[in-house]
């Protein structure tokens, strides 16, 4: 059984949103939306936040996902076990 493309999608996101370009763009943006202007706030019952954008858009989510299953999720067949120092000698 496959792990979902679903899955491996949230996890791609989850490594974004955790991201040093993701929180460079943004302190460079001062939390603001820069279409509206308005400011992320964290303050209760007023909580606002804002996203980051890609501003060409992420148009390969299907060949970057097709290639994790082809070359990382692999069959099992096509994986061993090996210790670190095995596994070393590998690379």
């Amino acid at each position: 059984m496959k792990t979902p493309r679903s899955r491996v999608k949230g996890m791609l996101r989850q490594i974004f949103l955790r991201s040093k370009e993701r929180s460079e763009t943004l302190k460079r943006d001062n939390y603001t939306c820069q279409r509206c202007f308005r400011k992320q706030t964290m303050a209760k019952g007023k909580v606002f936040k804002v996203h980051v954008h890609h501003k060409k858009g992420i148009k390969i989510w299907d060949e970057v996902i097709d290639l994790i299953y082809k070359d990382l999720l692999c069959d099992p067949k096509d994986m061993e076990t090996l210790c670190p120092s095995c596994h070393k000698m590998e690379k």
